[in-house]
């Protein structure tokens, strides 16, 4: 949620933004405008009868003590009069309140200034690393690799759950815990808190990160109990501080937990959905931060770099993109995409995201800081970054490390968490 003085003093720089981002209606920002002052107007008129109704508290307790009933009576009818219209000015003020929020709602984050304007096409390039593998031999597409080994199980998956709900077994079981423990362990050794968080999560908290009332179609819902899957760790993670001050002198705060990942991937389909490209449920690690306003983007790099550095460790060619404004979502001010390089099908895949939503996550979730003591409150920056998400990194590793013979050969930081380093 952007802070409301922004839109009211740059209402054009929230309009180009949205333009830019391709989210939105504009016109969100003249109803919220709109709102805002109809609200403003409201608030003016209830406190106005709170001073009538106090003044006339003020003339009716000295007649009544006085004996003056006579001429009391009517300035008590009055009284009574008003107390319903305070009554009443409060539910609208209350209504409109929530008229206002809603419109917030709807506006999306405003980009940074460094952000590229256009769609995919004007992503950048910001940097590539490590070399590609190259081959005397015609590479398999990992979806073959899995099933030569009996790594992973798509169709048992498919009949269990349905497509997207693949079984991991045996060595691709093992691989799987192993990647966990090894993009945790890195995590840890940067200073993050390991949190182990539900995943499950309220309304609330789905507002409070913006996958409501924005995504809700790429939720799974347990409408029963008023609870969804967790897309990422991203949502309880950031919720974790929900409705708190937090205090200063401890920011920055980090935080990283592994949760499996549930997304309904309504609408894709096609080649790039293929074997792991695309999962409705899948395993996460991820990285959050809660730091001052003036210092984020500098935690921005070292986030980026925590990310990369999951990355360097699988000894994985990978480079790293600056999302172009129509290719951001509704939260983030900027974001980082880091894609590794898939030999079997010979293009590149997003492996993490990493983004700075600057205060638009804590206004939503209410996650303040109290700069030094005595201070007021201020909202804090988040920023979070997947380190990494397993499919595509499980196929890279497939594609890159295969074999004359099939087999496949894992990175030696890998096999020391797997127990083996050799698939075949």
């Amino acid at each position: 949620m952007l802070d409301l003085d922004l839109i009211r003093d740059d209402p054009d720089r929230v309009r180009a933004s949205m333009e830019a981002k391709r989210i939105g209606d504009p016109g969100a920002v003249d109803r919220a405008l709109d709102t805002d002052r109809e609200r403003r107007e409201a608030v003016t008129a209830l406190q106005a009868l709170r001073e009538e109704q106090g003044a006339m508290g003020h003339q009716i307790g000295p007649l009544m003590k006085s004996g003056k009933r006579d001429e009391a009576a009517p300035l008590i009818e009055r009284s009574n009069e008003i107390k319903q219209d305070v009554k009443a000015q409060e539910e609208a003020v209350r209504d409109l309140d929530q008229c206002l929020r809603s419109l917030l709602l709807e506006i999306p984050n405003v980009i940074h200034e460094s952000v590229p304007v256009g769609g995919e096409d004007a992503n950048e390039v910001a940097a590539e690393w490590g070399e590609r593998p190259q081959f005397d031999f015609e590479p398999l597409p990992h979806w073959e690799l899995a099933e030569k080994h009996g790594l992973i199980d798509f169709e048992r998956g498919a009949k269990v759950s349905g497509a997207g709900f693949p079984f991991y077994v045996g060595q691709g079981a093992r691989l799987q815990r192993a990647l966990i423990a090894l993009f945790l362990d890195l995590a840890v050794d940067e200073g993050y808190t390991e949190v182990e968080a539900p995943i499950l999560v309220n309304e609330a908290s789905g507002v409070g990160t913006g996958q409501l009332p924005d995504k809700e179609g790429q939720m799974y819902e347990v409408p029963a109990d008023g609870l969804y899957l967790v897309p990422t760790a991203e949502v309880p993670l950031t919720n974790f501080h929900r409705d708190e001050v937090l205090d200063g002198a401890a920011l920055p705060l980090l935080y990283t937990g592994y949760t499996p990942c549930f997304r309904r991937e309504a609408g894709s389909y096609g080649k790039d959905v293929r074997g792991l490209n695309r999962l409705h449920q899948f395993d996460k690690v991820e990285l959050v931060r809660f730091v001052r306003p003036d210092e984020s983007y500098r935690h921005l790099e070292m986030l980026r770099e925590d990310a990369e550095r999951a990355v360097r460790a699988l000894e994985l060619p990978y480079r790293r993109l600056v999302l172009a404004s129509g290719d951001l979502g509704v939260t983030q001010a900027k974001t980082y995409d880091l894609e590794v390089w898939s030999a079997g099908q010979d293009r590149w895949l997003e492996v993490s995201s990493v983004s700075n939503f600057e205060s638009f996550q804590a206004r939503r979730a209410n996650v303040r800081y109290r700069p030094e003591p005595g201070a007021k409150p201020e909202f804090v920056h988040t920023l979070n970054g997947s380190a990494l998400a397993l499919p595509r990194i499980v196929a890279a590793l497939l594609e890159n490390g295969q074999q004359a013979d099939r087999s496949v050969v894992l990175p030696a930081r890998l096999a020391e968490y797997a127990g083996f380093d050799r698939i075949g």
